[in-house]
């Protein structure tokens, strides 16, 4: 097959034969701008593609959403008047291959796989918002991919670029964050899926907007009925599309602590709380606790993850008696209690008079520099400027966390994970769901790129 009919048929069978041989990412000059291609305008792609409306570095040359048209991409389609627009990303990369540099991937999970697989095997930079994908093997298969093709990732954890990354770093290296043995984060707002009660099943019977492409929608997933309780955001608390409130923030509260804490994977998992457990969602509300080995000079820790409504964790002394308001997080160490809440958000030392005292003496790191945001970080990556803050060799362990605590979420119980396998050494269905579901029949060459 040539190269060139690889490329025309890429939307009927993906990329095969040796199309995989494109020459990876090129490094764009200093003067020269990103071709930016975006998958996944409307819902969060609308302050996205804000984020990355910087005309200094960028060129947006497409746009790709299967709804566009509607009114959930019309406020993107304004902002790019000039971008060519597609409905199939599929049709995109055949048609505008040469022209786009990099590739937004802001898409249900489910589909993040897919999009970022193709992209980065035509040698595209790739900015995937978190979590990296649904299942523990697809996150495997995007770092090989990523090191394998050479290009700039960066997933959309973009509080890893903010002042919690630069503090948590800075008062990790001067000992301030050290000897941490436990940590509770919580995140008790209400979900979309909370008002559904008992689910049965999918829904059927509903008429699909004209605008919709639904069986690109679905992509790599089994085939169910169109249905507005799976797009339009509805589709984060249904097990076949989503990871539910932890895989949504556990990215934003548990990224910090475990790269600059070498926490990698856990070595078992226990589903403390499950309530409002279902076969097809999220659990109305749970709390699973993460056992961590030591790891070099560093003691054996703990995480324990709340969820739901009222399910909050218990309050340290040092909190002051004061009322939870924000999800958020308590840390643990050895000399220090510390309490944030998510994304860029810092730290602080509780109580505030013992971090006052730190700062008067001058032992509390505070100045950490002027820095890229997440989204500029990315593109002056794509330039050969900057390393990307959360390439998929980094994101991918914290996003295979995340789908190891939705499988137990799922399950329940407790579950022993072998670190060096990769694999539950005492439940079937865990490792089953570790790979998940084949792909439905015509997406299935994603799986090999």
């Amino acid at each position: 097959m040539s190269m060139s009919l690889g490329r025309r048929s890429f939307a009927k069978a993906g990329i095969m034969g040796s199309a995989l041989s494109l020459i990876p990412g090129c490094v764009k000059r200093a003067n020269e701008k990103v071709n930016l291609a975006f998958v996944g305008v409307g819902g969060r792609g609308v302050s996205l593609s804000n984020s990355f409306n910087q005309p200094d570095l960028v060129n947006m040359v497409a746009l790709c959403d299967v709804d566009m048209g509607s009114k959930w991409t019309a406020k993107t389609e304004a902002l790019f008047p000039n971008a060519r627009k597609f409905k199939d990303f599929r049709v995109m990369f055949d048609k505008m291959e040469r022209e786009i540099d990099a590739v937004v991937v802001c898409v249900p999970d489910h589909s993040h796989f897919p999009i970022t697989m193709a992209a980065m095997a035509l040698g595209k930079h790739v900015f995937c918002e978190k979590p990296l994908a649904r299942t523990f093997n697809e996150i495997e298969l995007m770092m090989d991919a990523a090191k394998r093709h050479k290009v700039a990732t960066q997933m959309g954890n973009y509080g890893h670029s903010g002042a919690n990354y630069f503090q948590f770093k800075a008062w990790t290296e001067a000992g301030i964050i050290k000897d941490v043995t436990h940590v509770d984060a919580y995140m008790n707002k209400a979900r979309r899926w909370h008002p559904w009660g008992d689910v049965k099943g999918f829904r059927t019977g509903e008429k699909k907007p004209a605008t919709m492409n639904w069986d690109v929608w679905l992509g790599t997933a089994e085939h169910h009925d169109y249905s507005k309780d799976l797009h339009y955001g509805n589709w984060r608390g249904w097990y076949d599309f989503g990871t539910g409130c932890f895989g949504d923030w556990g990215a934003h509260m548990l990224d910090t602590i475990q790269r600059f804490l070498d926490l990698g994977l856990p070595s078992e998992l226990t589903a403390k709380k499950l309530e409002g457990r279902n076969d097809f969602i999220y659990p109305m509300a749970s709390t699973i606790n993460f056992q961590f080995p030591a790891r070099g000079d560093m003691p054996a820790m703990d995480i324990d993850w709340y969820d739901g409504v009222d399910n909050f964790p218990p309050l340290p002394d040092e909190w002051g008696g004061k009322e939870l308001t924000t999800p958020g997080k308590f840390i643990y160490g050895k000399d220090y209690v510390f309490q944030g809440t998510a994304h860029e958000h810092p730290l602080q030392i509780i109580p505030y008079e013992k971090m006052r005292a730190l700062l008067v003496e001058g032992k509390l790191p505070r100045d950490f520099g002027k820095n890229s945001d997440h989204f500029q970080n990315f593109l002056l990556a794509c330039k050969g400027e900057q390393e990307t803050r959360t390439p998929f060799s980094v994101s991918g362990p914290l996003s295979q966390l995340l789908s190891l605590g939705c499988i137990s979420q799922r399950l329940g119980g407790t579950l022993a994970f072998d670190r060096n396998t990769n694999r539950f050494v005492n439940n079937r269905i865990a490792n089953e769901l570790l790979v998940g579901a084949p792909p439905r029949k015509g997406w299935e060459q994603y799986y090999s790129l």
